[in-house]
């Protein structure tokens, strides 16, 4: 039985949003979409980047998966790319102007590859999949014995950081980046807090979400 939490949303969603708003999604349904920013977000239920950015229908070209990660340039035709392909209709096909990679707080993702968690099945889809931020817990400077929290905030952060690397390992992303017609940026949620950190495109370090002067880096655009 479909669930009746989703019928009732729906409903509400008819009588509320939609109708309030049906010009735009007539307009949408006609013309398409022309979102400017994408979002890499994790599948957490607790994090959902149209919520938290408060956007409107057609803004956000959101992709998520396990710990918001952004694997390296691959192109095996014997696996999968769902991440890689939708950065590819992203950069390509729609020219996103900002690429935005969101960790958050809590991530679960983390805490099983931190923990050498057991596998919830044979085919370990997860532990495989958090297998690719190896490097960035290796740089981590906090020794998880000592304060494994410390730590996961650091492994939680790092990642963001190694996704941004990632993507510069895409050439039509590295050409879009090096015209300035694309630019990436790190950011992180923190869950009971809703505070929002962003990524200083220089030192590297992330803030409180705050107006910050144009640099250049090409983690940085000023629009």
């Amino acid at each position: 039985m479909f669930p009746q939490r989703l019928k009732e949303g729906y409903l509400s969603f008819i009588d509320g949003r939609f109708s309030s708003e049906r010009s735009r999604y007539e307009t949408l349904a006609q013309s398409g979409q022309n979102p400017e920013i994408m979002v890499i977000s994790c599948v957490d239920s607790r994090v959902s980047p149209e919520v938290i950015f408060d956007a409107s229908p057609g803004e956000l070209l959101v992709v998520r998966n396990v710990a918001n990660l952004v694997p390296s340039y691959d192109t095996d035709r014997h696996s999968q790319h769902g991440t890689s392909a939708a950065l590819e209709f992203g950069v390509q096909a729609l020219k996103v102007k900002h690429i935005v990679v969101l960790g958050h707080a809590s991530c679960g993702g983390i805490r099983a590859f931190a923990d050498d968690s057991k596998p919830l099945s044979t085919s370990d889809f997860i532990g495989n999949w958090m297998s690719q931020i190896a490097p960035a817990a290796e740089a981590v400077d906090v020794d998880i014995s000592r304060d494994r929290e410390a730590f996961l905030r650091r492994l939680e952060l790092a990642s963001v950081e190694l996704s941004l690397q990632n993507l510069l390992t895409f050439p039509f992303i590295a050409a879009a980046v090096a015209r300035g017609d694309t630019c990436l940026h790190g950011a992180y949620f923190g869950i009971g807090t809703g505070q929002l950190l962003i990524r200083d495109a220089t030192t590297g370090t992330f803030e409180p979400a705050t107006s910050q002067p144009p640099k250049y880096s090409p983690f940085h655009c000023s629009g």
